[in-house]
């Protein structure tokens, strides 16, 4: 019997429950389960933006992220993919329930969608991202090296850069034609010149 190239097995996966399948989104790997901690350190309302970032990196290495942005919603209950998604959908809240502080995870233990639960983190910590935003920037005007040496200083300054360049808004291109300008990266490099002399 001959094998089945790739093609020829998707093929044959469609119509099949597609929790059993590894490539669908509603597959659950036997190894994954409510216990498992995606992101470390917790969520404790101040650090929201670099929590946001590595559990949307966990969540789209586990093909989950289409859960909570609101791609892949509920489907009616006599649907052949509800209890897959139901499943998927309370798993999702597991892991990112055990990614809040203790404070935190009590106040969201009546959301039952995972798409609610991250707009409601999102509706109710990104706000705080205008202060912590201040805050870098004094941090990087007022960051010296004192008895560190380069390589230590250096990393101090690195770390306050990438966090202050995931909480700042970039300009976006929204020609018809993509433009050949290269605006962005002189944008960029405009940024990373004012991050020198501050330091």
């Amino acid at each position: 019997m001959e094998s089945m190239d790739s093609t020829e097995m998707h093929q044959a996966t469609q119509g099949t429950d597609p929790s059993q399948n590894p490539i669908s989104p509603y597959y659950l790997h036997p190894g994954e389960n409510p216990g498992f901690i995606l992101v470390s350190p917790p969520m404790d309302g101040s650090n929201y933006s670099s929590w946001f970032r590595s559990t949307k990196r966990a969540l789209m290495s586990k093909n989950k992220f289409r859960f909570v942005n609101g791609t892949i919603t509920m489907p009616e209950q006599n649907d052949p993919s509800f209890d897959a998604w139901e499943r998927c959908n309370s798993m999702v809240i597991f892991w990112i329930t055990r990614s809040l502080s203790q404070h935190i995870s009590q106040s969201i233990v009546y959301i039952d969608s995972a798409q609610e639960l991250w707009e409601d983190h999102k509706e109710r910590f990104s706000k705080g991202d205008h202060f912590r935003t201040s805050d870098l920037l004094q941090e990087i005007h007022s960051i010296r090296q004192g008895d560190k040496d380069i390589s230590a200083y250096f990393t101090d300054i690195k770390i306050i850069w990438e966090e202050l360049e995931s909480l700042r808004t970039h300009p976006m291109c929204t020609c018809n034609v993509k433009c050949k300008c290269n605006f962005l990266r002189a944008f960029r490099g405009l940024r990373e010149t004012e991050y020198v002399y501050a330091s």
